[in-house]
């Protein structure tokens, strides 16, 4: 076998492989051996059968298959040892001519190889990039208070109704005279909030009203532009929907208020842990220091976005090898046409530079990571993903089995390793360059974020 590799130019490479009879051959012998001992072919018995039948049925398949194989393991091969570094799969070229492989050897195959673009990757401490502190202030420590206050909260029966209750009623279609339409929609105990009609007037029917009261509201002018709300109010179908334009009367026979918790003991207990907390003060102190931690993977994201903005700048505008690339993002869009590749490839090329650039840092910092520290990153992100919902005081074993879950499925578990070189290629990089530091409130990293 001879593996020649040319660079058309420096992201462009022909590589032409010649395949021998003397390559192949020997793994060809020996499974058509094999073939012959496990063939059942009527008229001879098993493993019997003529060689030169066995040949005629298999060979050209299994010789394909063979040079496929080999073709493949040499290729890989050789750009291994030649370090060159490939971008995707190497193509069959569009200088490959046709392989008559039931012919004799040899066989000349062709690919072409798209190569990375030369760049210099490198940070030191001459390379300034912002870092944010969000400050945990007052006004964030209430916000959360309040999260965990109306988390435990719970709705009480009262007599009058106030913007924000839930009301229950009874739903009765009426006639042109204002009386109950035989045989029209019914609904018996049918829940509403009037603080979400979107109609001033229709909503204000409800103003002051009080438990037994009898409103008579139109549905369909309460909510014009919203049949699945009638639909689901009046269990109805969206096609009598359409066309229903009745009053209603509705009695009410509950008024529900919601009240936040008390900021107490029991609160405490609930957001963090039987007498884990004993005092208000206690209280704001544990979620200041539970903010930080969440708040300071907030500002780690954002420093990594910064690093990756200062070195797109310092490489510049790269060359890559276009036509081959789009071939290949065609090739894994089979469901796409030329149309989605021009349209996505320069957002592809833009994701492709930083995984580059992310490489060399990695190396350059002799970054490596084990198991443990991708069942971290799992264990961490279960964690952000339950203090989301004011969940922050969930037992380490629970963690622990819905990171092992996070990490068995595989659409999740390469996201998580990625997680974990992000996490410490952050660590080592802010020691590395030079942190222009500065402390902002949340409001104002949200802003710099959607910026």
């Amino acid at each position: 076998m001879n593996i020649s590799f040319e660079a058309q130019d420096k992201v462009n490479g022909l590589m032409t492989i010649v395949v021998e009879e003397a390559d192949f051959q020997a793994d060809v012998e020996k499974t058509l051996k094999d073939y012959r001992k496990r063939a059942n072919i009527p008229g001879f018995r098993p493993g019997m059968a003529p060689m030169g039948m066995i040949k005629r049925q298999f060979g050209a398949s299994v010789k394909m298959d063979a040079i496929n194989k080999l073709v493949g393991q040499e290729m890989y091969k050789y750009i291994q040892e030649n370090k060159i570094q490939m971008l995707g799969e190497p193509l069959p070229s569009e200088q490959q001519e046709p392989v008559d492989i039931e012919g004799a050897a040899p066989y000349t195959f062709k690919f072409d190889v798209a190569v990375a673009p030369e760049m210099k990757v490198e940070l030191t401490g001459k390379d300034k990039i912002d870092y944010y502190t969000i400050d945990v202030d007052d006004k964030l420590i209430d916000q959360q208070v309040e999260m965990y206050a109306s988390r435990s909260g719970s709705y009480e029966k009262v007599e009058n109704y106030e913007g924000n209750d839930m009301l229950k009623g009874d739903l009765r279609e009426l006639d042109a005279e204002g009386n109950t339409l035989e045989g029209g929609v019914t609904v018996e105990a049918a829940i509403m909030m009037p603080q979400y009609i979107k109609v001033d007037d229709q909503k204000k029917l409800f103003d002051g009203a009080k438990l037994g009261d009898i409103i008579t509201f139109n549905p369909k002018k309460a909510y014009p532009d919203n049949l699945g709300e009638l639909t689901s109010l009046l269990k109805i179908s969206r096609e009598q929907a359409e066309t229903l334009t009745a009053d209603f009367s509705y009695q009410i026979t509950e008024i529900s208020r919601f009240k936040k918790a008390e900021v107490n003991q029991e609160l405490f207990d609930q957001a963090f842990g039987k007498d884990a907390v004993k005092s208000e003060e206690e209280f704001r102190a544990r979620i200041a220091e539970d903010l930080k931690k969440q708040l300071v993977l907030n500002s780690d994201y954002k420093f990594l976005q910064d690093v990756r903005k200062h070195m797109e700048k310092k490489v510049g505008n790269l060359t890559y090898p276009d036509a081959i690339l789009k071939r290949v993002m065609l090739l894994n869009n089979k469901d796409k046409d030329a149309d989605y590749v021009e349209k996505n490839y320069e957002g592809s090329i833009k994701e492709l530079t930083w995984h580059l650039i992310k490489e060399q840092l990695v190396a350059a910092n002799e970054i490596k990571i084990d198991d443990a520290e991708v069942k971290n990153a799992a264990i961490e992100q279960a964690r952000a993903q339950f203090a989301q919902y004011g969940m922050t005081n969930i037992p380490d074993e629970y963690l622990e089995n819905y990171a092992q879950e996070m990490l068995k499925k595989q659409e999740t578990s390469q996201g998580l390793v990625d997680r974990a070189i992000d996490v410490k290629l952050t660590e080592v990089l802010k020691n590395v360059v030079k942190l222009n530091e500065k402390t902002v409130s949340l409001d104002e990293f949200n802003k710099l974020m959607q910026g």
